[in-house]
């Protein structure tokens, strides 16, 4: 396996960005985009339960594949809220150098 371009992530968004504007009967982000977000969710709850029964009873290459869809959808619900995958990112960098458990607390706290 060929190792994955570290920004391939942002390239997808960019072009769900882009392909937002694009004809429905040529696009399938379009079609979903054009459903608002509450498809993109109801789609994003779809893809997540098909993740996690890839994730405890099929092979890696399931869970792979679930796992991908499970991202393209994030990215397409992203999208139609109008929340930008630089803004993800960036909270995901603040995030960065806490722990896992410090990060909830301060949730909690509103800190």
């Amino acid at each position: 396996m060929t190792e994955p371009k570290p920004d391939v992530l942002q390239g997808l968004a960019a072009t769900i960005h882009a392909r937002a504007s694009a004809s429905a009967d040529q696009s399938y982000t379009r079609t979903l985009l054009d459903g608002g977000a509450k498809k993109c969710a109801k789609k994003l709850a779809e893809e997540a339960a098909e993740t996690v029964i890839a994730a405890v009873s099929q092979d890696e290459k399931a869970l792979t594949a679930e796992a991908a869809d499970l991202l393209y959808h994030l990215l397409v619900l992203l999208e139609a809220r109008g929340v930008p995958f630089n803004a993800v990112l960036a909270e995901l960098e603040r995030r960065t150098g806490s722990s896992g458990l410090e990060e909830k607390a301060a949730r909690k706290t509103g800190a």
